[in-house]
C-alpha cells in the first residue's frame, strides 16, 4: 500500500476512534516515518483532523519533545494533494468540508476523503506501554516530568492548548541520550488567536479523557491551565504507579483516580462534587515522596484554577525539586 507514492505503509500501530497510524518507510531514502490517516466521512472527523492539522502547523519552531509534523496531504478519492504549511486556512477547510458534505462517504472507497499525516516515528510505544513494562525509577521520573513541562510551556507559548493530555498521547523515542517524550495526537487541540495570554483564554466544550480532566472541564468554563492539572494526574500516577483497567479496551492504564465503594471517580469529577476534599499525596506510600514534590503535585490539581500553577511557573519548579536527585524507594505495584 502506497500514498502519493511517496510512502510505503508497513504495518498498523495503533488505531483510535478518529484514525489509524501506521509505520511506513519514504521510498526515496528508506527513513522510517509514522503515517496517521483520519477518515473524514462526516463533520465531526472534519472539525478532529482540521484541529490537528492548524495546531502542528502553526508551530513556527520544532520542539523535541513535541511531534513533528513532515506534511500532511488531503486524500480525495484517487487524488492526494499536499496541504502547504503556508495554506490559506479558510480555502482548505471549506474543500474538506464540502468534500464530506457532499456525500463522499466510505460506500464507495474511491471517492473516499482522508487526512493522511506524515511525523517522525517513535520506536517505543506510548507512554503507558513504555513506563508499565519497566520498575519505577526515579531519574526516569523526574527526566519524564520534565520533558512534559518543557512541551506543554512550549505549546501554551505558541497559543496551542493540547486539551487532552494522557499517557497514550505520549510516544517515547529513543536516542543516546536516553528516552526522548513526544506530545502527540492534537485532535482536541486549540490555536487561541491573537496574542492574548493563552491562560486567559476561555473554553466551553467538555472535552478529553475522563480520569484527566480538571473539575472546570466537565463544568464547561476552562483556560489552559486544565492542561496543567491533565499533567498533574499523570506526574502523580507515574510517580506511584497508580493504574486503572480501562472499561473499553481493558488495557491497565496509569491514572489517578477516587475509590467510592467499588468505584473509581475520576478526581475532576469527584473534586467538582467536593471542593473542599483534600488530596492524599502520596497515595501509597507516605515516605516515598519528598514533601517539595508533594506541594508540586498539590499546586498542579488544586481545584481553583486561579491557584493551580501555569505551565512556565511549573516548567520552573521541577527543576528546584530534590526528586529524582538520589536514589529514591519504590513504589510497591497496584
Amino acid at each position: 500500500m502506497t500514498t502519493n507514492a511517496k510512502y510505503n505503509i508497513l504495518r498498523e500501530v495503533g488505531r483510535g476512534s478518529y484514525g489509524v497510524v501506521y509505520e511506513a518507510v519514504v521510498n526515496q531514502t528508506g527513513k522510517k516515518v509514522a503515517v496517521k490517516r483520519m477518515h473524514c466521512n462526516g463533520p465531526e472527523n472534519v472539525e478532529l483532523a482540521l484541529q490537528e492539522f492548524w495546531a502542528l502547523q502553526s508551530i513556527q519552531s520544532q520542539h523535541e519533545n513535541v511531534i513533528w509534523l513532515k506534511e500532511c496531504i488531503l486524500q480525495s478519492g484517487q487524488v492526494f494533494q499536499p496541504m502547504s504549511h503556508h495554506c490559506n486556512k479558510t480555502d482548505d477547510q471549506l474543500l474538506l468540508i464540502e468534500t464530506c458534505l457532499k456525500g463522499r462517504r466510505c460506500v464507495d472507497p474511491k471517492s473516499a476523503c482522508y487526512l493522511w499525516f506524515v511525523m517522525e516515528f517513535c520506536d517505543s510505544g506510548n507512554m503507558n506501554e513504555f513506563l508499565l513494562a519497566r520498575s519505577p525509577d526515579a531519574q526516569l521520573n523526574k527526566s519524564f516530568m520534565q520533558q512534559m513541562s518543557q512541551a506543554v510551556a512550549f505549546l501554551h507559548r505558541n497559543h496551542i492548548v493540547h486539551r487532552d493530555l494522557k499517557p497514550d498521547n505520549i510516544l517515547i523515542s529513543n536516542s543516546c541520550g536516553g528516552p526522548v517524550l513526544k506530545i502527540t495526537d492534537f485532535g482536541l487541540s486549540k490555536v487561541c488567536q491573537g496574542s492574548v495570554n493563552v491562560n486567559q483564554h476561555r473554553f466551553s466544550s467538555a472535552c478529553g479523557s475522563d480520569f484527566y480532566m480538571a473539575p472546570e472541564v466537565w463544568e464547561g468554563s476552562y483556560t489552559a491551565k486544565a492542561d496543567i492539572f491533565a499533567l498533574g494526574i499523570i506526574f502523580w500516577a507515574m510517580i506511584e504507579r497508580i493504574t486503572f483497567r480501562d472499561a473499553d479496551s481493558e488495557k491497565e492504564l496509569l491514572g489517578t483516580y477516587i475509590c467510592q465503594g467499588k468505584d473509581i471517580i475520576p478526581i475532576g469529577e469527584a473534586m467538582l462534587e467536593n471542593p473542599s476534599m483534600k488530596l492524599q499525596i502520596p497515595l501509597k506510600k507516605k515516605r516515598c515522596m519528598p514533601n517539595d514534590l508533594c506541594r508540586l503535585l498539590h499546586d498542579m490539581l488544586a481545584f481553583n484554577p486561579k491557584e493551580r500553577l501555569d505551565a512556565f511557573q511549573l516548567e520552573s519548579r521541577i527543576k528546584q525539586t530534590s526528586y529524582g536527585e538520589k536514589i529514591q524507594c519504590s513504589s510497591s505495584s497496584k
